[in-house]
């Protein structure tokens, strides 16, 4: 296939993931990989820092509106970052140790966990380390956020996902964020980890900087315009019809990965 291709079909899968990611918020990145390996024909290693950009500059797309910028508890995204993005290098690390045909079907594995969290909807309970002031108890709470904010980490440098999944119920249960302080802090989170997830791959993967510009564009652009469609979606049933499209994704990747592994480039 010619690099005319590439570019057209990054720009074709960049497009259908920005609608996922505008309709959906944190969890629509998840489907970057399988379109750039089986879409735009990349191998892994490579997909996975392509993801990273795409996730980066959706990110940034996300925190546009001054009212989400707004609602960035600051503190809170720092302390997870700051767990989060050196983790993003032993996950990079941790890829490149692992085969390919290996590293997606624990990726397939990721996106049931992912599809299953959309299915069961909101979690119960929430505010474990609240105050009765409504602050934050740091001193109880502070090494909980840490462990989560690095194990985020590390699957952003491993698989090239943003994270927001686990972010978002993380800041929600575990500090007491409220959902909309929950959402803007994550896509905080989520672009530090990102950032520093790419840089962990960029020095030692040689990829395609046309097809990583057109899918990121492509991407930023649909998710803002899909952002303004999802306020007039049931929100619940576009996050079910996502799961278990993620679901028949997964199969498909797994079934590739253990009966065709020479499609995998």
């Amino acid at each position: 296939m010619e690099t005319g291709d590439h570019v057209i079909l990054a720009g074709i899968f960049g497009a259908i993931i920005g609608l996922a990611m505008g309709l959906l918020g944190a969890g629509g990145s998840i489907l970057a990989i399988p379109a750039l390996v089986y879409g735009v024909g990349q191998p892994f290693q490579v997909a996975i820092p392509t993801s990273l950009a795409v996730v980066a500059i959706s990110s940034l797309g996300g925190l546009l509106p001054r009212q989400r910028r707004a609602q960035v508890q600051w503190r809170v995204a720092l302390v997870f970052g700051a767990a989060g993005a050196p983790a993003t290098f032993a996950g990079a690390a941790l890829a490149r140790l692992i085969p390919q045909r290996w590293l997606l079907l624990s990726f397939a594995a990721l996106m049931v966990v992912v599809a299953v969290r959309m299915l069961r909807g909101r979690d119960e309970g929430g505010g474990a380390c609240r105050t009765g002031e409504g602050g934050i108890n740091w001193r109880s709470c502070l090494p909980k956020a840490v462990a989560t904010g690095a194990g985020v980490g590390v699957l952003t440098g491993l698989f090239g996902v943003g994270g927001g999944f686990v972010i978002v119920p993380a800041l929600s249960l575990l500090l007491g964020l409220e959902a909309q302080q929950a959402v803007a802090t994550s896509l905080i989170i989520v672009l530090l980890n990102s950032v520093a997830g790419f840089s962990a791959h960029a020095g030692t993967t040689h990829f395609n900087y046309a097809v990583l510009l057109v899918f990121a564009a492509a991407a930023l652009v649909v998710s803002i315009l899909a952002a303004r469609l999802a306020t007039r979606l049931p929100s619940k049933t576009v996050k079910q019809w996502f799961a278990y499209v993620v679901l028949a994704v997964a199969a498909g990747i797994a079934t590739t990965a253990l009966l065709n592994p020479a499609a995998l480039g």
